[in-house]
């Protein structure tokens, strides 16, 4: 018997077993389930706002100086179509099986349990390290009013994380809470950005002295920069500003009604790529010149140099800086909150498995998984580092483990999916038998598998031959550090198991664990597959 198969049996034993006695001779519950408090007003915002973050307000600012308006536009669209099918695929897969670690479960059951398990470290790692980073950000943002001459760095850091543990008090509860909140003030940012964007475009500021704009940047200083190079670097800003889109899979698990809510937290994703980030994106094109020095330090948050930010200051309003720079601290605050659910989640499942220590299985009365939380917290206190001269060069080590991560998980996820519909057709089971489909179908995974493929090597070359320096080791292995440590956590769990082979046995594939057959017996919000003209299939997609 191998491991994976004694683990298996572990596994099917728990599940009978409810109880154990602990040392005291008290009868503790075994089988305890996370908490399942999301509500449908959660599952939208988290969908609709959850990543919006960092990375669109600030790190756009980079992108546009180096590759320009239309590769801006263009990379962010092209990762938006791979978020698409894989938030399609995901929804489908969630809807049916809304387990607990969601895509690092599909992995493990559909692709190959090394592969889940390489996987979801790597993932349940990037949102851990990802985490000091946020606090430090959020941190930073507040430099836009007190410098740090005035108020020391590490005042802010113990603030944000204290933010942070009272949130983690009220359990996924919080969460949703403030996921919701924060996510109204964002789309709320985005959509007067859209306006405001318009009028300053039209020559309707009266203050701005450049009057009617139109295309003229487009022109001058051109719609491209940097040429294949700046084109290439563009998709690492557009991965990282999508992360976290996967979030509203693994909060099935979670959500009070999975099949009610999903289907339209799934759609209303086309609307968070179209309406927050690619109309942003080409209104941020219109209206500020990619040459302009002060997008040079957009990077992380330092919103001093956020496009946002100066695009208002171009303008010569005068007060929407400080306002804007308010909306992005909530959205840095919003990803470290997103930061601590999604890792501990994974983590969880990770234990659950019998992939990660067995401690980090528990989950409290309240539902928490109690000591993942406390993990993550431990690893919120690195953000002090701050404090340190060389603390730069700290964090871009720190993030350079999880720049992939996210790109991994889209793409089990979309194996994964395409593999689902395999096992299913050869256990000779119908499509109508699944309760919720994708409107993209298998085709729609394939199609965004090769987009992954597209953005992993923009991300190779880009980190090999960086825009405006010299090829250099470090500079490769801050953009591409997380394959090796992948693959190595790949290998590792193969000699660990002794399981040489690769993939699973689709014929034998169970199909049923994980369903929720209580709640089977209601509808699904709807589904695509009742509607059968083409242009209600479209509209499927994103209403």
């Amino acid at each position: 018997m191998t491991v994976e198969e004694k683990k298996l049996d572990v596994a099917s034993e728990a599940a009978v077993q409810p109880t154990s006695s602990n040392s005291e001779g008290e009868s503790e519950p075994q089988n305890r389930q996370l908490s399942r408090a999301l509500k449908g007003r959660h599952m939208q915002m988290i969908a609709i706002g959850g990543s919006i973050g960092a990375g669109l307000f600030v790190g756009t600012g980079g992108a546009l100086r180096t590759g320009g308006p239309a590769a801006l536009l263009i990379g962010f669209i092209i990762i938006g179509c791979m978020m698409m099918c894989t938030v399609q695929a995901l929804g489908e897969l969630a809807i049916i099986y809304p387990v607990n670690g969601a895509f690092y479960e599909y992995a493990v059951r559909f692709i190959d349990p090394a592969w889940g398990f390489a996987m979801g470290w790597e993932y349940c790692i990037g949102w851990m390290v990802t985490l000091p980073f946020e606090i430090t950000s959020a941190g930073i943002t507040i430099e836009f009013w007190k410098s740090r001459d005035e108020v020391n760095p590490g005042v802010w850091c113990a603030v944000f994380m204290s933010i942070l543990i009272i949130i983690q008090v009220f359990g996924v509860r919080g969460y949703g809470e403030v996921e919701f909140i924060l996510a109204i003030v964002k789309i709320i940012a985005c959509i007067g950005f859209i306006i405001l964007g318009i009028i300053i475009n039209a020559g309707g500021v009266p203050t701005d002295p450049r009057g009617y704009i139109g295309a003229q940047y487009w022109h001058d200083p051109g719609a491209f920069r940097n040429g294949f190079q700046g084109f290439c670097s563009v998709f690492v800003t557009a991965a990282f500003s999508f992360g976290g889109t996967e979030m509203v899979g693994l909060a099935a698990a979670e959500a009070t009604n999975p099949r009610k809510t999903l289907p339209k937290a799934t759609r209303q994703v086309f609307w968070r790529i179209t309406l927050f980030y690619i109309l942003n994106i080409f209104i941020l094109g219109l209206i500020v010149p990619s040459d302009s020095d002060v997008l040079l330090g957009a990077s992380g948050a330092n919103t001093k140099a956020s496009p946002f930010v100066l695009a208002v200051q171009l303008a010569g309003i005068q007060i929407l800086p400080h306002i804007i720079n308010g909306v992005i601290t909530c959205a840095v605050i919003s990803v470290a909150n997103s930061c601590t659910y999604g890792s501990t989640r994974v983590l969880q499942a990770l234990a659950q498995s019998g992939r990660a220590p067995a401690i980090f299985a528990k989950i409290d009365k309240s539902g928490r998984p109690i000591y993942c939380v406390a993990l993550q917290v431990a690893f919120g206190f690195i953000s002090f580092i701050t404090v340190a001269a060389d603390s730069k060069t700290v964090f871009n080590w720190l993030l350079a483990v999880t720049g992939l991560s996210g790109q991994f998980a889209y793409v089990s996820i979309m194996i994964a999916h395409i593999r689902f519909r395999k096992a299913w057709r050869v256990q000779g089971r119908s499509l109508e038998e699944i309760p919720w489909r994708s409107a993209l179908g298998v085709v729609g995974s394939y199609v965004g598998v090769f987009l992954v493929c597209c953005s992993l090597a923009a991300t190779f070359y880009s980190s090999l031959f960086p825009v405006g320096g010299k090829p250099s080791a470090e500079s490769f292995f801050q953009g591409y550090l997380a394959a090796p440590i992948t693959i190595s956590l790949f290998l590792f769990w193969k000699v660990y198991t002794k399981d040489w082979g690769f993939g699973v046995d689709l014929h034998s594939v169970d199909l049923d664990m994980g369903r929720r057959p209580e709640e089977e017996l209601d509808d699904v919000y709807e589904g695509t597959e009742k509607k059968t003209s083409m242009w209600k299939r479209g509209l499927s997609v994103i209403c």
